[in-house]
């Protein structure tokens, strides 16, 4: 995500026209979304929170 910000300042510093500066500042923004979005699929690729991994795992190690 810092990446993305950083091409961002660049592309905003570098570019003098403003109608043409919005257009990669845009297509950055999506990226980043999209990439926001994937990673939490990443993180969690069943469905599965953090709380419930927590939960499984004290429910697996109780002895019986």
């Amino acid at each position: 995500m810092i990446a993305y910000v950083i091409l961002g300042v660049l592309a905003w510093t570098t570019i003098s026209d403003t109608r043409i500066r919005l257009i990669p500042i845009g297509i950055l923004a999506l990226f980043a979304l999209k990439s926001w979005i994937r990673r939490k699929d990443v993180m969690h690729p069943d469905g599965e929170s953090d709380a419930d991994e927590e939960v499984e795992a004290e429910r697996v190690s109780e002895p019986m």
